[in-house]
């Protein structure tokens, strides 16, 4: 894959809206949704690694100076998927009943940004398996994952700033990671696959916290059950296989 071949500009017919549509009104948010509705498209059709930033811009009709300053990098792309989740949980903030754990908190929140990356899920799969064999844009992706890790962490009550918060964050990119095996090939209708690889990963990672607090005897058992890191298993890379 080449991303400086064919530089002449051409926006593609296809594209939602006119090239000067990307410079006129919409903001930010508008420009996430096509750039990421373009780029899942594309991967879904040719591969992750086949789709260069050049394509994504046209499949988006963005010109080509507007779509650098926002997305430089492969993994500025990804960014924008991973945006457009989480905002869409982070619109629904409600508050949680008095009765929730932090457990019950974070699996609607996760579940919430599942069903945002629901429409991605095809070209998603795609960057998964090509992504391996992009070291770099991984390891670049990898901070926009831990930020958007880190504010799940939030919308579902959990304080991700106080002291120890890296490990909550790493914990549940953890959990994230090995549930979105499952999501990609999840053809139930209601994602019950989903849910129940999500309910048991974060009851394992309960346990594991709760161990933890007790050999330690440093963290409250309410704020050991938040922190979603599997038994025994480090934190994987984050972008070595999710990039949602």
């Amino acid at each position: 894959m080449d991303d400086t071949a064919d530089t002449r500009w051409k926006t593609d017919p296809e594209a939602p809206e006119a090239a000067e549509g990307a410079t006129a009104g919409g903001g930010a948010d508008d420009l996430d949704r096509r750039v990421a509705a373009a780029a899942m498209r594309l991967a879904a059709g040719q591969g992750w690694r086949n789709t260069g930033l050049l394509a994504i811009a046209r499949a988006a009709g963005v010109p080509p100076d507007v779509f650098y300053r926002r997305f430089p990098n492969r993994s500025d792309t990804l960014a924008a998927v991973s945006r457009i989740a989480d905002t869409a949980v982070l619109a629904d903030d409600a508050p949680a009943g008095s009765d929730e754990s932090a457990r019950d908190r974070l699996f609607d929140v996760m579940m919430r940004r599942y069903d945002a990356l629901l429409p991605y899920r095809d070209g998603l799969r795609s960057v998964v398996r090509d992504l391996r064999r992009e070291p770099l844009t991984a390891l670049a992706f990898s901070r926009h994952f831990g930020r958007s890790m880190a504010w799940m962490l939030r919308a579902a009550g959990v304080e991700a700033d106080r002291t120890g918060g890296a490990l909550l964050v790493a914990g549940l990119g953890a959990v994230q990671v090995r549930v979105m095996r499952v999501f990609l090939e999840d053809d139930s209708a209601d994602l019950s696959r989903t849910m129940a690889a999500l309910d048991s990963e974060l009851r394992r990672a309960e346990r594991w916290a709760g161990a933890l607090s007790r050999r330690s005897g440093r963290a409250s058992p309410t704020e050991a059950q938040a922190a979603p890191q599997s038994a025994g298993e480090p934190a994987r890379e984050p972008g070595s296989a999710s990039a949602g």
